[in-house]
């Protein structure tokens, strides 16, 4: 039996071959490799697609984090609060920017930063007065958008900045006050997007950018990603680092977002096969209220470690992939663990021990799908 793929991009590069070597070919012909014309082209669509004010392209999700706090001065006696159930880059930036990372519980079914531990977390860093409370990182994980109408008020109230790490969640939606849906964006102070390969939205290298609505703070992250460089390229204003988006990055994702639409829709409509043939198996993922997901993670539960053991040996047999998203929470990490202030975050302890995620891509066939769902143990 021919084995699925987790992620096929031979078979998306196939479906996308002309158009992407359209752009490439362009790209070869005027050899401007670094910040050419196509990332131009893309800062605007990208924010036209998501409605915010400015786009600024930098080298990747990573690079796009550190960007944004750096802008805001973030660094040695500052606390950034973030969730302890998502990727590594998260913590790492404000370590590497010399700030402490204060780790958030989950909710247990949608899996996204849990407000109630927020605000228990943002009150034992002012109780204990060694840190300043300086920012939150919303995370929206999976594909699913963050509770964003809590957290902006938290922040508000709180006087933090407020960062949206959407590395896997461009293209998702959540309804606005008039209950209008709008694409992720526009939620925080600023927002950062990943295009690593596997993402929704995923160049053939590493790639990112940064959403904001503040034109000063665009300004400003221009500067950054370019070594901190002032009106010509031999004015140094601040320190800065080497960000800057290859065009060559720019021309893939260009090729890509003509589809991408239409590649969301694949994937809810994956999403939802999956929904109804699991159903009664395994608990399905729980989608947040008046939103749509980006689908980059489908994510179901086990009851235990054992039993996803057993499942994930039986997709195995199959010929099914599977994932596990996250095995240790980040306050466990031996990188993180000495900087954590001890304190239990039992729900995303839990998740590490039974979540599992299953193949979904716009190029997954219907019979791979229903390969899928028989695989699944029940």
């Amino acid at each position: 039996m021919t084995p699925i793929a987790f992620l096929d991009l031979k078979a998306q590069q196939a479906r996308l071959a002309p158009a992407l070597r359209a752009r490439l070919e362009t790209v070869l012909a005027h050899c401007q490799f670094v910040l050419g014309p196509e990332v131009a082209e893309l800062e605007q669509r990208l924010a036209a697609y998501c409605g915010a004010a400015e786009c600024v392209g930098v080298s990747s999700g990573t690079d796009a984090l550190q960007i944004a706090m750096m802008a805001e001065g973030i660094g040695p006696g500052d606390a950034v609060f973030l969730p302890a159930f998502t990727y590594t880059a998260t913590a790492e930036v404000p370590l590497l920017l010399g700030a402490t990372p204060v780790f958030v519980d989950v909710d247990p079914r949608s899996f996204q930063i849990d407000c109630a531990s927020l605000r228990a977390r943002i009150e034992a860093v002012r109780r204990a007065g060694r840190l300043r409370p300086a920012a939150i990182v919303g995370v929206d994980l999976f594909g699913q958008p963050a509770p964003w109408v809590e957290v902006r008020g938290i922040a508000q109230a709180e006087g933090m900045f407020l960062l949206d790490d959407c590395a896997q969640s461009f293209g998702a939606s959540l309804d606005g006050p008039d209950r209008v849906a709008r694409k992720l964006g526009r939620e925080a102070d600023a927002t950062a997007i990943s295009f690593f390969p596997s993402k929704p939205l995923g160049g053939y290298g590493d790639g990112g950018a940064l959403l904001t609505d503040d034109p000063a703070r665009a300004t400003l992250y221009r500067s950054l990603r370019t070594h901190g460089e002032g009106e010509t390229r031999y004015e140094v204003l601040r320190i800065g680092m080497n960000g800057r988006l290859d065009t060559l990055q720019a021309a893939v994702l260009l090729a890509k977002l003509d589809g991408f639409d239409a590649e969301l829709a694949r994937r809810e409509a994956i999403a939802c096969a999956y929904d109804a043939g699991l159903a009664g198996k395994l608990a399905t993922p729980v989608r947040v209220a008046g939103s749509t997901s980006a689908w980059a993670v489908y994510a179901v539960l086990l009851p235990d470690a054992a039993a996803r053991a057993t499942t994930q040996a039986a997709l195995r047999e199959a010929g099914v992939p599977s994932a596990i998203y996250y095995p240790r929470p980040l306050h466990h990490q031996p990188a993180y663990r000495d900087r954590h202030d001890g304190v239990s975050l039992p729900v995303s302890e839990d998740l590490a021990t039974r979540i599992l995620a299953l193949p979904i891509h716009p190029d997954l066939t219907d019979q791979e799908v229903a390969r899928v769902i028989a695989a699944v143990p029940g």
